[in-house]
């Protein structure tokens, strides 16, 4: 497989063009930084209950190698560096990286950033890989997994998130989000996204154990907030056989 096997070049066009806002939370990515929490949450929630991490640590991710996969400008990235990780970031836009290394850069952190797919990685080995809102843009889902789940390590642990394919997250991702202008115009194609179940099968043909799956839904007084609900948005793990120290 080569190293860009599964990017869209005219998705990576897209998200690059928006780089340069990407920090900014009440820029076009406004929604991506109101995920952040939600997202966070999950993680903490499932390192603790794969790997006994101590709920009350700064740093649990202390002494582990994480992937952020589609890491955009970093969003996601700091915050794992921040809790301990020696971090990598991967994307399809050489924007987006140049961003995402001068941000990282400005906050004190060390950030691996790298410019391309995921399949470039082979060879090396991530205790926790991470791809949040990034599955519908590839060229091949099955590809993409497949190359995640080459790279990580024995008892490691993946956590995606994505949109249902529903009524529902036509309704509130392409109708209402993107047509009152709440997310870029074009950011989604409905046709893409992938169900639970289908994303489930996925994980497991790439020889990954599903071990959870949870909803994300919107109030509009607390904001995104984990559900049992899977039918708008939704974030599934996945574990690689063995141990890890």
């Amino acid at each position: 497989m080569n190293a860009t096997d599964t990017i869209v070049p005219a998705e990576a066009a897209f998200f690059g063009a928006l780089a340069a806002d990407w920090w900014d939370p009440k820029g076009s990515s406004a929604m991506l930084h109101r995920l952040n929490p939600v997202r966070l949450r999950y993680l903490r929630d499932r390192i603790e209950e794969a790997w006994g991490c101590d709920p009350r640590s700064r740093r649990p991710l202390e002494g582990r190698r994480a992937l952020d996969v589609g890491c955009g400008a970093g969003l996601l990235t700091e915050p794992l560096a921040r809790l301990g990780a020696q971090v990598a970031g991967i994307d399809a836009a050489s924007e987006s990286i140049a961003v995402a290394r001068a941000h990282a850069e400005g906050q004190g952190l060390a950030i691996d950033y790298r410019q391309g797919g995921v399949e470039s990685l082979a060879g090396e080995r991530f205790d926790l890989i991470v791809s949040m809102e990034v599955i519908e843009h590839v060229a091949d889902p099955a590809g993409f997994v497949a190359a995640i789940a080459n790279v990580l390590a024995p008892g490691g642990l993946v956590l995606l998130s994505t949109p249902n394919r529903t009524r529902l997250s036509r309704l509130a991702l392409i109708t209402l989000g993107e047509g009152l202008g709440m997310v870029p115009r074009g950011t989604h194609d409905w046709s893409k996204f992938l169900t639970p179940d289908e994303l489930s099968a996925l994980l497991q043909a790439a020889g990954l154990d599903v071990f959870d799956r949870t909803g994300m839904r919107f109030d509009p007084a607390r904001g995104f907030t984990l559900s049992d609900d899977l039918a708008l948005d939704y974030f599934i793990a996945g574990r690689h056989g063995g141990r890890i120290g």
